[in-house]
Protein backbone atom coordinates (compact mmCIF):
# COMPACT_ATOMS: atom_id res chain seq x y z
CA UNK A 1 0.00 0.00 0.00
CA UNK A 2 1.63 3.21 -1.31
CA UNK A 3 2.50 5.20 2.03
CA UNK A 4 0.27 8.69 2.46
CA UNK A 5 3.54 11.16 2.54
CA UNK A 6 4.05 9.31 -1.15
CA UNK A 7 0.56 10.20 -2.07
CA UNK A 8 0.61 13.50 -0.71
CA UNK A 9 4.25 14.15 -3.40
CA UNK A 10 2.41 12.79 -6.67
CA UNK A 11 -1.08 14.13 -6.12
CA UNK A 12 1.01 17.66 -5.69
CA UNK A 13 3.45 16.97 -8.62
CA UNK A 14 -0.22 16.43 -10.84
CA UNK A 15 -1.85 19.38 -9.83
CA UNK A 16 1.10 21.82 -10.25
CA UNK A 17 1.82 20.25 -13.99
CA UNK A 18 -1.68 18.95 -15.11
CA UNK A 19 -3.88 20.63 -12.53
CA UNK A 20 -5.05 16.94 -12.05
CA UNK A 21 -7.06 17.06 -9.09
CA UNK A 22 -6.05 13.30 -7.22
CA UNK A 23 -8.32 11.83 -4.48
CA UNK A 24 -7.08 10.04 -1.64
CA UNK A 25 -9.52 7.21 -2.45
CA UNK A 26 -7.93 6.93 -5.94
CA UNK A 27 -4.53 5.85 -4.58
CA UNK A 28 -5.43 2.34 -6.34
CA UNK A 29 -5.85 4.54 -10.14
CA UNK A 30 -1.62 5.49 -9.20
CA UNK A 31 -0.38 1.84 -7.99
CA UNK A 32 -2.33 0.87 -11.59
CA UNK A 33 -0.56 3.16 -13.58
CA UNK A 34 2.67 3.82 -11.82
CA UNK A 35 4.00 0.35 -11.65
CA UNK A 36 4.58 -0.26 -15.25
CA UNK A 37 6.68 2.97 -15.33
CA UNK A 38 8.72 1.11 -12.43
CA UNK A 39 8.99 -1.93 -14.90
CA UNK A 40 10.01 -0.20 -17.88
CA UNK A 41 12.53 1.83 -16.19
CA UNK A 42 13.85 -1.71 -14.74
CA UNK A 43 12.87 -0.80 -11.38
CA UNK A 44 11.39 -3.92 -9.03
CA UNK A 45 8.64 -2.12 -7.02
CA UNK A 46 6.44 1.21 -7.02
CA UNK A 47 8.65 2.36 -4.02
CA UNK A 48 11.36 2.25 -5.89
CA UNK A 49 9.97 4.51 -8.98
CA UNK A 50 9.04 7.12 -6.05
CA UNK A 51 12.72 7.12 -4.54
CA UNK A 52 13.41 8.20 -7.68
CA UNK A 53 11.31 10.94 -7.95
CA UNK A 54 11.86 12.26 -4.76
CA UNK A 55 15.73 12.30 -5.32
CA UNK A 56 15.92 13.21 -8.78
CA UNK A 57 13.00 14.73 -10.07
CA UNK A 58 14.12 13.97 -13.48
CA UNK A 59 11.86 16.06 -16.48
CA UNK A 60 11.43 13.07 -18.91
CA UNK A 61 10.13 10.71 -15.59
CA UNK A 62 7.43 13.23 -14.26
CA UNK A 63 6.32 13.63 -17.99
CA UNK A 64 5.74 10.30 -17.91
CA UNK A 65 3.79 10.12 -14.87
CA UNK A 66 2.19 12.84 -15.50
CA UNK A 67 1.02 11.59 -18.85
CA UNK A 68 -0.27 8.24 -17.56
CA UNK A 69 -2.13 9.83 -15.08
CA UNK A 70 -3.89 11.97 -16.98
CA UNK A 71 -4.76 9.54 -20.20
CA UNK A 72 -8.43 8.70 -20.21
CA UNK A 73 -10.64 6.36 -22.38
CA UNK A 74 -12.44 8.32 -25.15
CA UNK A 75 -14.90 6.91 -28.10
CA UNK A 76 -16.52 8.04 -31.09
CA UNK A 77 -19.53 9.83 -30.97
CA UNK A 78 -19.07 9.37 -26.99
CA UNK A 79 -22.63 10.71 -25.42
CA UNK A 80 -24.09 10.80 -28.89
CA UNK A 81 -26.45 13.94 -27.60
CA UNK A 82 -23.53 16.80 -28.29
CA UNK A 83 -22.95 15.49 -31.73
CA UNK A 84 -26.35 15.80 -32.56
CA UNK A 85 -26.54 19.14 -31.14
CA UNK A 86 -23.60 20.18 -33.15
CA UNK A 87 -24.83 18.62 -36.67
CA UNK A 88 -28.56 20.10 -35.92
CA UNK A 89 -28.40 23.42 -33.95
CA UNK A 90 -24.76 24.62 -33.75
CA UNK A 91 -23.19 23.53 -37.19
CA UNK A 92 -26.15 25.62 -38.87
CA UNK A 93 -26.25 28.77 -36.89
CA UNK A 94 -22.57 28.80 -37.88
CA UNK A 95 -22.94 28.06 -41.32
CA UNK A 96 -25.71 30.85 -41.29
CA UNK A 97 -23.61 33.60 -39.49
CA UNK A 98 -20.52 33.00 -40.88
CA UNK A 99 -21.54 32.72 -44.32
CA UNK A 100 -19.14 35.64 -45.23
CA UNK A 101 -15.69 34.30 -44.77
CA UNK A 102 -16.37 30.66 -45.05
CA UNK A 103 -14.16 29.67 -42.04
CA UNK A 104 -14.59 27.75 -39.13
CA UNK A 105 -12.21 26.81 -36.42
CA UNK A 106 -12.97 23.85 -33.86
CA UNK A 107 -10.88 23.02 -30.87
CA UNK A 108 -10.77 19.57 -28.70
CA UNK A 109 -9.55 19.80 -25.82
CA UNK A 110 -7.85 16.83 -24.45
CA UNK A 111 -8.18 14.86 -27.46
CA UNK A 112 -6.63 11.59 -26.06
CA UNK A 113 -6.46 9.45 -28.89
CA UNK A 114 -8.57 11.25 -31.52
CA UNK A 115 -12.49 9.49 -31.17
CA UNK A 116 -13.82 12.93 -30.74
CA UNK A 117 -12.28 15.12 -33.13
CA UNK A 118 -12.46 12.39 -35.82
CA UNK A 119 -16.46 11.89 -34.79
CA UNK A 120 -16.44 15.60 -35.33
CA UNK A 121 -14.47 15.22 -39.22
CA UNK A 122 -16.61 12.40 -39.86
CA UNK A 123 -19.80 14.79 -39.38
CA UNK A 124 -18.52 17.71 -41.52
CA UNK A 125 -17.43 15.50 -44.02
CA UNK A 126 -21.30 13.87 -44.47
CA UNK A 127 -22.45 17.10 -45.01
CA UNK A 128 -19.46 17.79 -47.31
CA UNK A 129 -21.96 19.29 -49.71
CA UNK A 130 -23.34 22.04 -47.75
CA UNK A 131 -19.72 22.78 -46.96
CA UNK A 132 -18.30 23.08 -50.40
CA UNK A 133 -15.74 26.57 -50.31
CA UNK A 134 -15.40 26.88 -46.13
CA UNK A 135 -12.32 26.25 -44.83
CA UNK A 136 -12.38 24.08 -41.59
CA UNK A 137 -10.08 23.51 -39.28
CA UNK A 138 -10.44 21.06 -36.23
CA UNK A 139 -7.79 20.99 -33.16
CA UNK A 140 -7.24 18.13 -31.35
CA UNK A 141 -4.62 18.91 -28.07
CA UNK A 142 -3.55 16.97 -25.10
CA UNK A 143 -1.17 17.25 -22.49
CA UNK A 144 -0.11 13.58 -23.68
CA UNK A 145 2.38 13.04 -26.19
CA UNK A 146 1.37 9.25 -26.12
CA UNK A 147 -2.07 9.53 -26.97
CA UNK A 148 -1.57 12.28 -29.56
CA UNK A 149 0.79 9.87 -31.38
CA UNK A 150 -2.05 7.07 -31.72
CA UNK A 151 -4.69 9.76 -32.63
CA UNK A 152 -2.42 11.06 -35.57
CA UNK A 153 -1.71 7.45 -36.69
CA UNK A 154 -5.51 6.86 -36.47
CA UNK A 155 -5.22 3.50 -35.68
CA UNK A 156 -8.21 1.81 -33.73
CA UNK A 157 -8.56 -1.37 -32.28
CA UNK A 158 -11.93 -3.80 -33.34
CA UNK A 159 -13.14 -2.65 -29.57
CA UNK A 160 -12.32 0.82 -30.03
CA UNK A 161 -14.43 1.01 -33.18
CA UNK A 162 -17.05 -0.61 -31.83
CA UNK A 163 -17.67 1.64 -28.90
CA UNK A 164 -20.23 4.33 -30.41
CA UNK A 165 -19.67 3.97 -34.10
CA UNK A 166 -22.23 2.69 -36.42
CA UNK A 167 -20.96 0.01 -38.72
CA UNK A 168 -22.02 2.23 -41.68
CA UNK A 169 -19.37 4.75 -40.73
CA UNK A 170 -16.54 2.03 -39.62
CA UNK A 171 -17.15 0.66 -43.34
CA UNK A 172 -17.39 4.14 -45.14
CA UNK A 173 -14.26 5.77 -43.21
CA UNK A 174 -11.69 2.76 -42.16
CA UNK A 175 -9.68 0.23 -43.36
CA UNK A 176 -8.68 -2.64 -41.95
CA UNK A 177 -4.79 -3.37 -41.42
CA UNK A 178 -4.35 -6.71 -39.82
CA UNK A 179 -6.57 -7.02 -36.79
CA UNK A 180 -6.59 -3.17 -36.52
CA UNK A 181 -8.96 -0.43 -38.60
CA UNK A 182 -7.03 2.78 -39.80
CA UNK A 183 -9.34 5.87 -40.47
CA UNK A 184 -9.23 7.31 -43.93
CA UNK A 185 -6.44 9.82 -44.94
CA UNK A 186 -9.59 12.40 -45.96
CA UNK A 187 -10.93 12.06 -42.02
CA UNK A 188 -7.18 12.00 -40.71
CA UNK A 189 -6.43 15.09 -42.71
CA UNK A 190 -9.45 17.04 -41.62
CA UNK A 191 -7.71 16.99 -37.80
CA UNK A 192 -4.59 18.69 -36.55
CA UNK A 193 -2.58 17.38 -33.46
CA UNK A 194 -0.76 19.85 -30.81
CA UNK A 195 0.77 18.99 -27.41
CA UNK A 196 -0.86 21.44 -25.18
CA UNK A 197 -0.86 22.05 -21.26
CA UNK A 198 -4.50 23.54 -20.15
CA UNK A 199 -2.64 25.50 -17.04
CA UNK A 200 -0.99 26.94 -19.65
CA UNK A 201 -0.65 30.49 -21.52
CA UNK A 202 -3.61 30.12 -24.45
CA UNK A 203 -2.80 33.11 -26.86
CA UNK A 204 -1.00 31.22 -29.39
CA UNK A 205 -4.12 28.73 -30.11
CA UNK A 206 -6.00 31.44 -32.22
CA UNK A 207 -10.12 31.43 -31.67
CA UNK A 208 -12.28 29.33 -32.07
CA UNK A 209 -16.04 28.96 -33.01
CA UNK A 210 -16.67 26.14 -31.34
CA UNK A 211 -14.81 24.55 -28.42
CA UNK A 212 -15.28 21.20 -26.89
CA UNK A 213 -13.53 20.33 -23.48
CA UNK A 214 -15.91 17.51 -21.94
CA UNK A 215 -15.48 15.45 -19.07
CA UNK A 216 -12.32 17.43 -18.41
CA UNK A 217 -13.09 19.74 -15.77
CA UNK A 218 -13.88 17.33 -13.61
CA UNK A 219 -10.09 16.53 -12.12
CA UNK A 220 -9.88 20.19 -11.70
CA UNK A 221 -10.18 22.46 -8.31
CA UNK A 222 -12.87 25.30 -8.31
CA UNK A 223 -9.98 28.05 -8.92
CA UNK A 224 -8.62 25.95 -12.18
CA UNK A 225 -11.83 25.20 -13.22
CA UNK A 226 -12.78 29.50 -13.50
CA UNK A 227 -8.86 30.29 -14.80
CA UNK A 228 -9.44 27.95 -17.44
CA UNK A 229 -13.09 28.63 -18.72
CA UNK A 230 -12.23 32.42 -18.43
CA UNK A 231 -9.48 31.92 -20.88
CA UNK A 232 -11.16 29.84 -22.86
CA UNK A 233 -13.83 32.79 -23.53
CA UNK A 234 -11.27 34.97 -24.89
CA UNK A 235 -10.63 32.49 -27.60
CA UNK A 236 -14.59 32.36 -28.52
CA UNK A 237 -16.47 35.03 -30.22
CA UNK A 238 -20.04 36.06 -28.92
CA UNK A 239 -21.95 33.60 -31.09
CA UNK A 240 -19.91 31.00 -29.93
CA UNK A 241 -19.90 27.56 -28.35
CA UNK A 242 -18.71 25.50 -25.41
CA UNK A 243 -19.26 21.60 -25.04
CA UNK A 244 -18.66 20.56 -21.73
CA UNK A 245 -19.58 16.94 -20.57
CA UNK A 246 -22.82 15.86 -19.23
CA UNK A 247 -21.82 15.78 -15.42
CA UNK A 248 -19.66 19.42 -15.87
CA UNK A 249 -21.45 23.13 -15.33
CA UNK A 250 -20.28 26.65 -15.27
CA UNK A 251 -22.44 27.37 -12.77
CA UNK A 252 -21.02 28.73 -9.65
CA UNK A 253 -17.72 28.77 -11.31
CA UNK A 254 -17.89 31.49 -14.08
CA UNK A 255 -20.64 34.18 -16.15
CA UNK A 256 -18.88 33.77 -18.93
CA UNK A 257 -20.84 31.26 -20.40
CA UNK A 258 -24.51 30.86 -20.04
CA UNK A 259 -26.07 27.48 -20.34
CA UNK A 260 -28.35 26.97 -22.89
CA UNK A 261 -31.84 25.59 -21.18
CA UNK A 262 -32.65 21.74 -21.78
CA UNK A 263 -29.33 20.81 -23.39
CA UNK A 264 -26.65 19.73 -20.46
CA UNK A 265 -23.60 20.45 -21.59
CA UNK A 266 -23.80 22.79 -24.09
CA UNK A 267 -22.97 26.85 -23.68
CA UNK A 268 -23.33 29.65 -25.31
CA UNK A 269 -21.25 33.02 -25.01
CA UNK A 270 -24.11 35.10 -25.50
CA UNK A 271 -27.86 35.28 -25.85
CA UNK A 272 -27.71 33.02 -28.45
CA UNK A 273 -29.27 30.18 -26.35
CA UNK A 274 -32.20 31.87 -26.81
CA UNK A 275 -31.75 31.35 -30.83
CA UNK A 276 -30.58 28.05 -30.23
CA UNK A 277 -34.32 27.04 -27.66
CA UNK A 278 -36.54 28.40 -30.45
CA UNK A 279 -35.00 26.45 -33.53
CA UNK A 280 -35.33 23.73 -31.27
CA UNK A 281 -38.63 23.88 -30.05
CA UNK A 282 -39.50 24.96 -33.99
CA UNK A 283 -38.03 21.91 -34.75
Amino acid sequence: MMKSEDFEMISSLLKKRSGLILPKDKVYLLESRLTPIAHKRGLETLDELLEEVRRYSKEDLLTEITEAMTTNESYFFRDNKPFDLFKDIVLPQLLESRAGRKRLRIWCAAASTGQEPYSLAIILKEMEAKLAGWDIEILGTDISQQVLDKAKMGLFSQFEVQRGLPIQLLIKYFNQVGELWQISDEIRNMVSYRKFNLLDSFSLLGSFDVIFCRNVLIYFDQTTKTEVLEKMRKLIPDDGWLFLGAAETVLGITDKFKPVQGQRGLYSTSDASTEVISKLKAG
